[in-house]
């Protein structure tokens, strides 16, 4: 099983259309997965989750996206040059032996031109520190806009040749 951590929860977010659709490739050749919304996450989170208590909503998340997968694909919109708050509290509310020895896989999503390049090596410093191990392979999503139709699909060829490719990769990791 892998979950797939759509990074932001921005409504109607290009980020969580491109989690969506990695989530129907990996499936589309025979692996479960998914799919984790940071939208999904208790709305109180900054004092209810991160020093001590347990809402029953981040338990629930702990319980079946996180604690027994071994496999993550995070997929990142660039906030500000790096990645959204919002990502770096929910990691924070994670305990960290949750995350320890576990795969994590990075795309990057943004409207510029270089793909969340930033943040992703951001991000990647933080899950060396959890004792992640990071896929070496980080597809860039630049100018994101122009490569989806109005209803958030994928139209560039180029873009779903490095997300196809990309998930038989992670797959096989």
């Amino acid at each position: 099983m892998i979950t797939i951590i759509a990074g932001t929860n921005r409504p109607d977010s290009y980020t969580e259309a491109v989690a969506r659709l990695y989530a129907e490739l990996l499936n589309a050749e025979g692996q479960d997965s998914q799919l984790l919304s940071l939208r999904d996450l208790p709305a109180d989170l900054a004092v209810s989750d991160l020093y001590g208590k347990r809402s029953p909503v981040m338990q629930e998340i702990l319980d079946n996206l996180i604690i027994p997968v071994d496999k993550f694909v995070f997929v990142v919109p660039e906030y500000n040059g790096s990645f959204p708050g919002i990502l770096k509290m929910f990691i924070d509310a994670v305990p960290p032996r949750h995350w320890k020895d576990k795969k994590a896989a990075i795309i990057g999503v943004s409207s510029g031109r270089a793909g969340n390049l930033r943040g992703q090596e951001h991000l990647t410093g933080i899950f060396h520190y959890l004792k992640m191990h990071v896929h070496y392979n980080k597809p860039k999503l630049s100018g994101i806009e122009g490569l989806m139709d109005d209803q958030r699909r994928i139209i560039d060829e180029a873009t779903m040749k490095v997300l196809v490719e990309h998930a038989g990769v992670v797959r096989g990791w």
